[in-house]
């Protein structure tokens, strides 16, 4: 596994996404296991025990492969040949950065290179999605939505049957500005993480309708704008292989568990 030189983003708008989910996942994991868990089930219950280990498989999953997306190097450094004829079989030449690179290879101006098999430049992670971290990508926006979905349930609970939030509440959480005007930064800070959970919701949900259906179909999101899988496979499950590895079925319980890549059409030898 080959690891970036340069991990930060490059883009201010990279930074913002960034810090967005790099400061607020700590600090709401923190408030849901001191403040909500508790407060819901006793501690030392087997229900709040259950529920706090859950709790930390779910963010030690999306944290790791957050990390792991970003680390991960999926540029076409590294190829260990170019076919002797090339062109002949698909290769092409990079304008940008010169280099002779594969089928399904395009360069990000952002990222400043060419990535393998580039399915998209990720704003939250700063770098782009391609061959080598796709697995972490997904795993990470599969398991921000369970958690996402987890927390959201704890804190409607915690918030509209525990708490009894009222209608200004239910204003607040539609008008942001209205926390700062109203209430005390305590009173409101339940409100602000139960915003933030909303948007992890819709937003890993989005994402995953987008890209589940592409990786299903062997393709990237390229293809998918083109309409057209060419390098695609019959089966689902080849697809999926192709993005989890030949340990696929436990590659989801651990980034750090190794699952070495195939490739059907074999251009991608890497070292």
């Amino acid at each position: 596994m080959r690891i970036r030189k340069n991990v930060w983003p490059r883009r201010h708008v990279d930074w913002l996404c960034f810090l967005l989910i790099g400061i607020s996942m700590p600090i709401v994991f923190i408030f849901e296991m001191i403040v909500v868990l508790p407060f819901i089930h006793p501690p030392g219950s087997f229900l709040h025990t259950f529920t706090f280990a859950m709790a930390v498989f779910l963010i030690f999953n999306i944290t790791g492969n957050f990390a792991a997306c970003i680390m991960v190097d999926t540029s076409v450094d590294g190829l260990l040949k170019v076919p002797e004829k090339p062109f002949s079989t698909g290769w092409h030449k990079c304008v940008k950065c010169l280099k002779i690179v594969p089928p399904r290879s395009w360069h990000c101006k952002i990222c400043n290179c060419c990535i393998l098999k580039r399915d998209h430049h990720c704003p939250f992670t700063g770098c782009c999605v391609g061959y080598r971290n796709h697995r972490y990508f997904i795993m990470f926006i599969l398991f921000l939505f369970i958690g996402s979905t987890y927390a959201f349930i704890y804190n409607s609970v915690f918030l509209w049957t525990l708490k009894s939030a009222n209608w200004l509440s239910f204003l607040k959480i539609l008008c942001l500005p209205l926390m700062f005007v109203t209430g005390s930064l305590w009173s409101n800070m339940s409100l602000i993480f139960y915003n933030l959970n909303i948007l992890a919701v819709v937003y890993s949900i989005v994402l995953l309708i987008y890209h589940l259906p592409v990786i299903l179909k062997g393709g990237v999101s390229y293809e998918r704008r083109k309409g057209a899988y060419p390098y695609g496979n019959d089966r689902w499950q080849a697809n999926l292989q192709e993005v989890f590895g030949k340990r696929m079925h436990l590659a989801w319980l651990s980034p750090l568990l190794r699952s070495e890549l195939i490739d059907s059409t074999d251009i991608w030898k890497i070292d």
